[in-house]
């Protein structure tokens, strides 16, 4: 059961109340951040399968594919990694799409610092190595109403490791056995995931205006550019936009239902 959010008193900060109590990593807490993530990895089931078996038809080793998803875990960086995989490899195209990808994470960080960084490195480090999307928005939004348990953070990426993991196996397997994998579709996987992705990340002007330049800008480079690079030239025109876009004040937000 979540905690109830409370109003901070007058001239205090999430910084602030963030620092109000000591954060620790306990066991209970891992098993409350898996438990509290349970449903959403259900959804995450058919984006891993599909991942395996689009490894396995772009080229890679049943070995390379199962790593790849142990040691990357990073669904959206995968899914554009295997779309690149070719001989021989462009291993600059690949680490700079991988870092575009992924470059949200540092948002990501900066955002649960004042939280984490309480902690011991060692249990600083445990806390945010399976860090993701999905267990940061659970445990940031939990911990901002007074939860001090760092071990949200790691139960939750824990189990949407596991899951990942597992699928990606079934996957792979899947892939390997099946001697014609056109009519799953695994060709339009990786748009469908990105696409996915990008819907859910608009919610307003400011959002939706660096994701239409990017798009723009990936569809005309297309053709102009070696593979990838379109990815990244389209991160890049998307980030600048978005840079020099006005911060949004919190008079400029939607109204809610509580007021």
């Amino acid at each position: 059961m979540d905690l109830p959010e409370t109003s901070p008193p007058a001239g205090s900060s999430n910084t602030s109340r963030a620092t109000s109590a000591p954060v620790t990593l306990t066991y209970e807490g891992v098993v409350r951040g898996a438990r509290r993530l349970v449903p959403v990895s259900v959804f995450v089931i058919p984006f891993g399968i599909a991942y395996g078996v689009a490894a396995i038809e772009a080229g890679l080793t049943v070995d390379q594919a199962i790593a790849m998803s142990a040691f990357m875990f990073a669904g959206a960086s995968q899914f554009a990694a295997i779309d690149l995989w070719q001989g021989p490899l462009p291993y600059l195209s690949l680490a700079l799409v991988v870092l575009a990808v992924n470059a949200r994470h540092l948002i990501l960080g900066a955002a649960i610092s004042p939280y984490v960084n309480q902690l011991p490195p060692g249990r600083w480090f445990l806390a945010l190595c399976l860090l993701s999307d999905v267990n940061f928005a659970d445990s940031y939004k939990l911990m901002k109403t007074g939860y001090r348990d760092a071990g949200l953070i790691l139960g939750g990426g824990l189990l949407m490791w596991v899951t990942w993991l597992a699928a990606t196996i079934v996957g792979v397997f899947a892939g390997a056995i099946a001697t014609n994998l056109d009519y799953l579709g695994v060709d339009v996987v990786m748009a469908a995931f990105f696409g996915a992705l990008t819907v859910g990340s608009v919610s307003g002007w400011r959002t939706g205006l660096p994701v239409l330049v990017a798009c723009g800008v990936a569809l005309l480079t297309m053709p102009l550019l070696p593979s990838g690079w379109n990815i990244i030239a389209a991160a890049l025109a998307g980030g600048v936009v978005g840079a020099f876009l006005p911060v949004e004040e919190k008079g400029d937000r939607e109204p809610t239902a509580h007021g």
